[in-house]
């Protein structure tokens, strides 16, 4: 294409500045605040859509950069939702007592978990009175005392038949401290062993016989006795338990009334009811002391775990986890230590942020969630099994461990809301084959808004909502153009505002201190201007070293004359938030050779992909436009001089050809010119970010050697738009002391930095030989000549 001689840009050009017309107010306290976000439309219908619709998996992904404000926006966007939404129910965890390591849960409406853990333990502080009372009462000592008369009673006739048995055959049955014992009598008398010797053998033998005998009997007698003492105890016990089953029916009735709308609640009274009938001595006072306390911990069977109280809760719960660990999500089940060993019980069961946001909205860190070990896991087994299961974490890893519990597990029924950027959003969605149905929507914000007619009023109106939310001084509306001002430079495009609010409320408050410290009723652009210098001066000892490198020429950069093979690139530094532009030395040979041109920072393994492929490129511009019909002669090298970190991207891609045509066509190019730019395969040049801060790091060292009136900057004419240049540099730039650039095709830039022609090809595709295409085509001509020479050469015979 033919090329035209470059024309700087006019002054006008370099800054798409806010028109104060545009801004019809005196101060941000007039204006009415944004009760809704400023261009974040799409991110509220899709949060909208996935809190509306009660299906599973429908849960939200909330995905953009750090600051842009996605958990403002989405805790108030929840919290609005949840305003009209129900109060979920409180779970508490209860005894079961045919399984006491398998607690049960239950779900009582808001309030009255509360309410029942404390009838709980109001029931058993009247059972330590109500039962030792019944057990003292006329009626039970009348009752148990007849049982005993009874089975004494039947001792007694048991013995006196024996007795009379024993006195008709001269014996004797006596009643010891051990038991009873048979004697020998003669004339109603016992007789002593002596005494029983001096008797004839004939007598002595028939009592013996008949000791023998009623011996047999008395055993006999004596083996009902255990048998009768065992129907006592448990006639005692039945006694027992119809004193405590009346006394506890007594009290149980008003609870039985109270909770008579809850059928599980009854079925747990119930079985409470069963179990302290059963172990009513629990509640007695032991021998000649003083009865149990309430908190005695062998009372913990009948206390209520109160999980989750909803009692105070005005909607559904809006949660945020901001530590969503395994036991922090799902619970945990906690062990006391006790005389060396661990132990624990169903009160020791604590819920965690599934439980709590049961009902409502959980908020989770995505990257958070996904450090912690089984966390994510965890989560998505619960929303997939709809239930909150509490597992220790040492059974998840398949240790042994000590004695636990296994809980019921909880319904769980939420919507959770992960928080992440768009580079774990795709990763998840690519290599996790449960993210994608249980996270079907997805709100992404908006990076920036379009700088339309109407939109900086909009703008304002936000600048004036966080200035109060804040409690700043009121913004001038010349302060409010200068934020507009700095918010389409933070958004890279001259057409575009920032709506990372994050910077910009930082950006606010720094503004309003230094208003303060000048006593100053409101904000004006000076003060603005104020807080972006500071910050800069902040951030800007990486930069400072930088350029004093390249004074000091320990970095070798030329601002001027004119060198073969080498030109001014430029690259855009990260340090921290703020991000400043330097140049770079982007140098090329060429010989002959069999096409290959080499990326040096490529074969030392510090280039990228991305900037690998650009060079390729620059090899397919040559083959295209010079080596069409001939092989292309050439063999090339390039190199970011002093570079010693990675390199990437194809910001340079531009540079490194104008380098490139330069080493071949030895044409000298002029240093006090750097480039930036992207290129195609057709030579047309790309646009690339950071050109303000690259426009801004050459001309501070343009500067700083003193302007000249030749010294520029050439970008591509596509990223003409999104100039918003330091004053400074559109002052020097008014002043026709630094220029601005704006190429479409590589042919521009070598006619700009060689000061010739590109040239027309004719139409058998030559260039002119006066032209910079027609130089470097005819070194390639040259070059292939020569390669068939030394081809020929090496061929013939010899």
């Amino acid at each position: 294409m033919p090329a035209q001689q470059l024309a700087p840009l006019a002054t006008d050009r370099l800054t798409h500045p806010c028109t104060l017309d545009s801004l019809d107010f005196a101060s941000t306290a007039e204006l009415q605040l944004e009760d809704r976000p400023v261009g974040q439309e799409r991110v509220l219908q899709a949060i909208e859509f996935g809190t509306g619709i009660d299906r599973a998996g429908y849960n939200l992904y909330v995905m953009g950069s750090p600051g842009v404000g996605r958990h403002h926006l989405l805790t108030q966007a929840l919290a609005a939702h949840a305003a009209t939404g129900e109060v979920p129910a409180d779970w508490c965890y209860v005894a079961d007592f045919d399984h006491p390591d398998r607690p049960n849960a239950l779900a009582l409406p808001a309030g009255r978990g509360a309410e029942l853990q404390r009838d709980m333990r109001q029931l058993v502080e009247d059972l330590l009175s109500a039962l030792p009372a019944a057990f003292q009462s006329e009626e039970y000592r009348r009752r148990s005392q007849e049982l005993q008369d009874e089975f004494k009673q039947r001792e007694q006739d048991a013995a006196a038949k024996l007795g009379r048995q024993a006195e008709a055959r001269s014996i004797a049955l006596v009643s010891t401290p051990t038991g009873f014992s048979l004697m020998p009598m003669k004339d109603g008398e016992v007789l002593s062993p002596p005494q029983f010797e001096a008797l004839a053998e004939d007598q002595k033998a028939s009592l013996q016989q008949a000791l023998d005998e009623l011996k047999d009997q008395l055993r006999s007698a004596l083996g009902s006795i255990p048998l009768w003492k065992r129907e006592f105890r448990q006639r005692l016990r039945a006694l027992d338990a119809d004193v405590t089953q009346l006394t506890v029916g007594q009290l149980a009735v008003e609870l039985e009334h109270r909770y008579a709308d809850l059928p599980e609640v009854l079925e747990y009274l119930q079985s409470v009811l069963a179990d302290v009938v059963e172990h009513g001595a629990l509640f007695l006072p032991e021998d000649g002391g003083d009865g149990p306390a309430a908190d005695d911990p062998r009372f913990t069977r009948y206390r209520v775990n109160l999980l989750v109280n909803n009692g105070s809760g005005a909607g559904a719960p809006v949660v945020y986890e901001n530590n969503p660990s395994y036991q922090n999500l799902v619970g945990r089940i906690e062990h006391v230590a006790h005389m060396g060993t661990l132990s624990t019980d169903f009160t020791l069961i604590k819920p965690g942020a599934l439980h709590r946001a049961n009902g409502g909205y959980l908020v989770l860190d995505v990257e958070q969630l996904l450090l912690q070990p089984f966390a994510w896991s965890a989560l998505k087994r619960a929303l997939d099994g709809e239930e909150i299961r509490i597992e220790p974490t040492g059974r998840l890893l398949g240790l042994m461990e000590t004695v636990s519990l296994e809980p019921e597990p909880i319904p769980l029924h939420l919507k959770v809301a992960l928080v992440g950027d768009r580079e774990l959003y795709y990763l998840l969605k690519a290599h996790d084959a449960e993210f994608g149905p249980l996270f079907s929507v997805v709100a992404d914000f908006n990076e920036d808004m379009p700088r339309v007619e109407g939109q900086e009023m909009a703008y304002a109106r936000l600048i004036a909502t966080l200035q109060q939310r804040d409690q700043l001084r009121p913004f001038s509306r010349e302060g409010v153009a200068r934020m507009i001002d700095w918010s389409a430079r933070h958004a890279g495009q001259g057409d575009k505002l920032s709506l990372h609010l994050g910077s910009l409320s930082r950006l606010l408050q720094e503004a309003d201190y230094f208003a303060g410290t000048l006593d100053s009723a409101t904000v004006e652009a000076g003060h603005v201007q104020q807080a972006i210098d500071a910050q800069t001066e902040r951030t800007g000892q990486l930069r400072s070293r930088v350029q004093e490198a390249i004074l000091r020429d320990v970095l070798l950069i030329d601002t001027k004359g004119r060198q073969l093979g080498q030109v001014n690139g430029l690259v855009v530094v990260q340090a921290g938030d703020q991000a400043f532009g330097s140049p770079t030395r982007i140098s090329a040979t060429a010989r002959i050779g069999s096409g290959e041109v080499v990326d040096i920072e490529s074969e030392s393994e510090l280039g990228g992909a991305i900037h690998g492929k650009g060079v390729m490129i620059l090899s397919a511009y040559l083959a295209n436009r010079y080596a069409r019909h001939q092989p292309l002669s050439v063999s090339a090298s390039l190199v970011f001089e002093q570079s010693y970190g990675i390199v990437e991207g194809d910001s340079a891609s531009l540079g490194e050809l104008c380098a490139l045509l330069s080493a071949i066509g030895d044409l000298s190019l002029e240093q006090s010119l750097a480039v930036t730019g992207s290129v195609n395969q057709h030579g047309q040049v790309q646009a690339v970010g950071g050109v303000n801060e690259k426009i801004e790091g050459f001309f501070d060292i343009c500067r700083a050697r003193g302007l000249t009136g030749h010294q520029g900057v050439i970008i591509p004419a596509a990223n003409a738009r999104d100039l918003m240049l330091r004053e400074d540099v559109r002052l020097a730039a008014s002043r026709g002391r630094f220029h601005v650039y704006a190429a479409e095709h590589a042919d521009q830039v070598m006619s700009l930095l060689t000061g010739m022609p590109a040239g027309t090809p004719d139409a058998e595709g030559l260039y002119p030989q006066d032209s910079c295409n027609g130089r470097v085509q005819m070194r390639l001509f040259e070059w292939t000549a020569m390669r068939q020479q030394f081809a020929a050469g090496a061929s013939a015979p010899r």
